[in-house]
């Protein structure tokens, strides 16, 4: 028997239940994985409270993890994944991940090198896989570039920053403190600004840019920030909203767009990396910025996957910086 931690309703950090179940053999493709790091990340306060609409009960949140491979089914050592029992893996985007031991499709598994550490891949791999197609492939940051992150300070804000810097963009970084600011800063945020108590963020990326706006603007945090986010694109940006913090963004008519003929988008993570070859491809090219010291990732906090339920207390109540990994 193994440990899980299971909701059976929505609602608060109370509802997260340590349980024990029984993981069978790998069927057909799949690999069994003993965990050994599991990434806590915001999403799964989305799923825990019901954000996304009903989730089939009993539920285990957790999106991606790190572990060793204990046995295979049939065929998960061929093909494109080619995996052998004893490799670390990681992956990215697969519900379920809070529990010790779990079944994987081995073809949605990375071998992970043997320089990155499994706390810094479960707290990594997603955030990472995220920041690849916001910075390369949906808007691809071109030297010379300035560009507006929201949350700078948070998990993938900070990857976003080192990222979008080594590219040879300036940064503007929203942030909610001063503390807040100066992680940012040390992780290539070229200008932190503070938001919240009725400061005017707007106008302060505006006068950063010389009143030209940015081309692009990385929001995560949703409905407090996104009308603003638009105020800040010179014509012809792009709004991207790929994470809701503060909550959805609220309808708005779309003649809002015309006068600087912006675009906006809310992607998700899910259909850049559904095929395997855009999967390993996003993975390598920020595995190696991780080896080659570009992009840092630091695990702020390592909870015991028994507590997990105050973790997600200290990440709900905004009280983290950095990445947060839970360990079984």
């Amino acid at each position: 028997m193994t440990r899980v931690v299971r909701i059976h309703r929505h609602g608060g950090p109370e509802e997260l239940k340590l349980e024990e179940e029984e993981v069978g053999a790998p069927g057909p493709g799949q690999a069994r994985i003993r965990h050994t790091a599991i990434g806590l990340n915001f999403v799964d306060i989305y799923h825990r409270i019901g954000q996304f609409g009903a989730d089939p009960m009993p539920f285990v949140l957790g999106v991606q993890g790190v572990g060793v491979v204990d046995a295979l089914g049939q065929g998960a050592g061929e093909g494109a994944a080619g995996l052998a029992v004893g490799d670390r893996v990681a992956y990215a985007g697969a519900m379920g991940a809070y529990r010790e031991v779990r079944l994987m499709p081995a073809d949605r598994l990375i071998r992970l090198p043997a320089d990155v550490e499994d706390g810094v891949a479960a707290a990594g791999l997603l955030r990472g896989l995220t920041a690849q197609y916001l910075v390369r492939r949906l808007y691809r940051v071109q030297p010379g570039d300035t560009v507006l992150v929201h949350a700078a300070a948070g998990g993938v804000g900070l990857v976003l920053c080192q990222w979008a810097k080594h590219l040879g963009a300036t940064v503007i970084g929203t942030v909610s403190s001063p503390a807040k600011a100066a992680i940012a800063a040390a992780h290539g945020c070229d200008h932190p600004v503070l938001y919240g108590e009725g400061r005017d963020w707007v106008a302060e990326v505006q006068r950063l840019t010389g009143g030209r706006g940015v081309p692009v603007v990385y929001d995560s945090v949703g409905r407090d920030t996104f009308m603003g986010s638009l105020d800040c694109l010179r014509p012809m940006g792009m709004a991207i909203n790929y994470g809701t913090a503060s909550g959805q963004v609220e309808p708005f008519p779309l003649q809002r767009l015309h006068r600087k003929s912006l675009i906006v988008t809310r992607p998700t993570l899910g259909t850049w990396i559904a095929d395997r070859g855009d999967l390993e491809r996003a993975a390598d090219e920020f595995l190696n910025l991780v080896r080659g010291g570009v992009v840092r990732v630091e695990v702020a906090r390592r909870w015991p996957l028994a507590e997990v339920a105050d973790a997600h207390r200290e990440l709900e109540g905004r009280r983290t910086t950095g990445a947060t990994i839970l360990v079984p």
